[in-house]
């Protein structure tokens, strides 16, 4: 059976890393997809394989990898990645000592040359082999396993160009009359601060990285440890993991709900910001929804637990953002293919940098070479490029999830910036989705108490949001019926059904004009009632028109300006509904919408989408109902309204907690400044290294006289994975 598992990840450092770790886990039989995020340093794998064979082969990858299954796994992550983040702090400390006291003792003319004290620059050989070796061991370690797997990393090129300059430092110091007396210099320092560049700069990057994470950390902290539970007719206070589904949970004021439940005693309001994004609390009482990880502000109340564990909203909803974080858009998975190259090619790089210095260039030329082939090789970084597009993904959807926007996956989000078309279904999504009876106009014959018995009689059987504000209607004049037998409903038309021994039927002008039921008598009525914004509906028995329904759901109070946010953004706004074309026009003036798409069939929704779309646009599908699924799943991005069925939150690309067509505005700017900022730390990556990697290799020297040192080389490429890092920090706080 398919299942999902996912592994933390220990020893990655750049996206060269990642196609590795990606490419042997797709290798495993039955692994059907494998998703590595080096941002987060897990994998997502999908398919049948087990954890241990998946394990297997990221270690025969050369990393390390354990499963993470629980709350408890992710600790142990947590708490090994700041085990790591002290570790590097630790390396820099030691390298940048030893490092500092060669440079300075050097540059002071302290040291005698490698003719005068030999023993003394051998001392100084194995003092920095030994911080090669222990400071610096997992570049080497690293470089290793990547060599045995027949690829390269960053651990390759930081290995190579710290090794080449110790080695010729080394025989530098052995064979000095070897060399040409301009070529007898060491670079002991250099390799040792490079190895403290590089390791402050991990540890920076780390520092950093952890911020990327704090959406998930948040929502993990919502729910609490431990709740107060009557079993048997006694107050405990159990764990969290203790809770059984339909226990009896008293909740109190100020404390977070446990987990998903039902109000059965008592009223409160519950602060629900964290999954909706609204700071108002929202009013709870009998028979009412509460939520794990809400609030409860004011009031005391017992509940009965619903969902427990993975199945709470809180745990679905972090599981998705997970998903989301871990996914790639199609920007990221092009980036990986140029940085399955990257190594090797930095590689032939350096080695024709180094032959035309040492063919070429002044003397000494192969001390010249030798700096070149190094700087090259440390300048350049892969980390920069691995980290442009997942570090923007977690940052982005991270933020999404506090304002109460669920992002599906990373291609959700690069599609989401780049729609020009949203289509909005019309009730519960642009309106209220909850109707109210405002005309009841009896036809000749019959009077008002008969067209509502009869229409509450066919509408107790049906579903339908109009159907609640007849039988609502009905309700307040305390009239109580049975429900109809033979109850069908027509879709797109209305329903049908029999009544004390009459066919009743429901709906609009079509329905009516299959069963040729004459509706003259109230046609010009229907006209007024749809420029005023109702939904005319027809009631009939047998064939007889009994009543015209006047039914009118408002306009939610944001949504004009919500719809005017979404223009100003470029947008073309289009409303599509099943509803009345006049009644339609009128809700569409009244919010602003200039083009209404009416009367359509909830079959036919999808192939209006795909109509626009054909015609060029890329087009978001916003509904709340399960005859929007079709369309949403159509759309080029299908966003599901907070109040919406589960299935059409199923068929979205992405869901808005909140009632209000502002999530579609917040969630499209999100998107759009996300990909800006993957630009952004694509664009400096790229120019970094085309800058850097030229002038590393002596490409100023012609006209300036500059090469670049190897330690101002080891700098710069820390800082640039650092600067991505903290540009996809500015996503947290950017004004959407």
């Amino acid at each position: 059976m398919s299942q999902q598992i996912r592994l933390s990840i220990a020893g990655m450092s750049c996206a060269g890393c990642v196609a590795a770790v990606e490419n042997s886990l797709s290798a495993v039989p039955q692994v059907t997809e494998a998703v590595v995020n080096l941002g987060e340093r897990t994998a997502t794998v999908s398919g049948e394989a087990s954890a241990e064979q998946l394990i297997a082969a990221v270690k025969q990858a050369g990393y390390d990898a354990a499963e993470l299954k629980s709350l408890d796994d992710e600790s142990a992550k947590e708490n090994l990645e700041l085990a790591e983040y002290r570790k590097l702090w630790a390396r820099a400390i030691i390298a940048g000592v030893i490092g500092a006291g060669l440079m300075l003792t050097e540059m002071g003319g302290m040291l005698p040359s490698v003719q005068q004290a030999q023993g003394l620059w051998l001392f100084i050989s194995l003092l920095t082999m030994l911080v090669l070796t222990f400071v610096g061991g997992h570049f080497f370690k690293g470089a290793w396993a990547s060599l045995k797997a027949g690829r390269g990393n960053m651990d390759t090129l930081v290995a190579l160009g710290t090794g080449t300059a110790w080695v010729y430092s080394t025989a530098v110091v052995l064979f000095p009359e070897s060399l040409p007396g301009l070529a007898r210099h060491v670079y002991f320092e250099a390799a040792v601060i490079i190895v403290a560049l590089v390791s402050l700069g991990s540890a920076l990057e780390s520092k950093a990285r952890g911020k990327t994470s704090e959406a998930i950390k948040h929502l993990i902290g919502l729910q609490p440890s431990s709740a107060r539970i009557i079993r048997n007719g006694q107050e405990l206070d159990v764990p969290v993991e203790d809770i059984g589904l339909e226990e009896t949970i008293r909740i109190r004021p100020g404390e977070r709900i446990p987990v998903d439940g039902r109000v059965f005693e008592g009223s409160s309001h519950v602060d629900e910001s964290m999954l909706t994004g609204e700071p108002m609390p929202v009013a709870k009482h009998t028979k009412d929804i509460v939520y794990g990880g809400t609030l409860n502000t004011q009031g005391s109340f017992l509940m009965q637990a619903t969902a427990i564990g993975k199945d709470t909203a809180l745990a679905h909803i972090i599981d998705l953002v997970r998903k989301a974080q871990s996914s790639k858009p199609s920007i990221g998975r092009l980036v990986d293919k140029v940085a399955a190259i990257f190594v090797p090619v930095v590689v032939v790089i350096a080695l024709l940098s180094f032959m035309i210095w040492y063919v070429y260039g002044p003397e000494p030329q192969l001390a010249y070479a030798i700096v070149s082939a190094m700087t090259v090789l440390v300048i350049a970084c892969p980390c920069a490029l691995g980290l442009a597009t997942p570090i923007s993904i977690m940052v982005g959807v991270g933020r999404a999830a506090e304002m109460g926007i669920l992002i599906r996956n990373g291609e959700a989000l690069q599609s989401a910036s780049q729609l020009d078309t949203i289509v909005l279904d019309k009730t519960g999504t642009v309106t209220e989705g909850r109707p109210k009876l405002i005309s009841c106009i009896p036809a000749k014959g019959f009077d008002q108490t008969i067209a509502l018995t009869f229409a509450a009689a066919l509408e107790k059987g049906s579903e339908h949001p109009l159907a609640s504000a007849i039988l609502a209607a009905a309700r307040e004049q305390e009239i109580e019926v049975e429900a109809v037998s033979e109850f069908q409903a027509l879709s797109g038309a209305g329903v049908e059904g029999i009544y004390q021994g009459q066919t009743l039927r429901i709906g609009n002008t079509r329905l009516m004009q299959q069963h040729a039921i004459d509706i003259s008598e109230l046609e010009p009525t229907i006209q007024s009632l749809a420029q005023k914004g109702e939904t005319p509906i027809l009631l009939a028995a047998d064939q007889k028109l009994v009543a015209l329904l006047g039914i009118a759901d408002p306009a939610r109070a944001d949504s004009a300006q919500a719809i005017k946010r979404l223009q100003q953004l470029g947008l073309k706004v289009i409303m599509l509904t099943g509803d009345n074309a006049q009644t339609a026009q009128a809700v569409a003036s009244m919010v602003g919408i200039d083009q209404v798409i009416a009367e359509v069939l909830p079959a036919d929704k999808a192939e209006k989408v795909a109509e626009l779309q054909r015609q060029g646009h890329r087009v978001a599908m916003v509904g709340d109902g399960i005859n929007d699924a079709p369309a949403l799943a159509q759309s080029n991005v299908g966003i599901a309204i907070g109040s919406g069925t589960d299935v059409a939150i199923e068929s979205a690309d992405i869901a808005l907690m909140r009632n209000s067509l502002h999530g579609v505005a917040d969630a499209i700017g999100l998107s759009r400044a996300t990909m800006a900022n993957i630009k952004q730390n694509l664009f400096g990556a790229f120019v970094y290294n085309s800058l850097g990697i030229p002038i590393a290799a002596g490409a100023l020297f012609p006209v300036f006289g500059i090469l670049l040192s190897p330690m101002i080389a080891a700098a710069a490429m820390s800082l640039s994975s650092v600067t991505v890092v903290s540009n996809a920090l500015r996503l947290k706080r950017m004004k959407i």
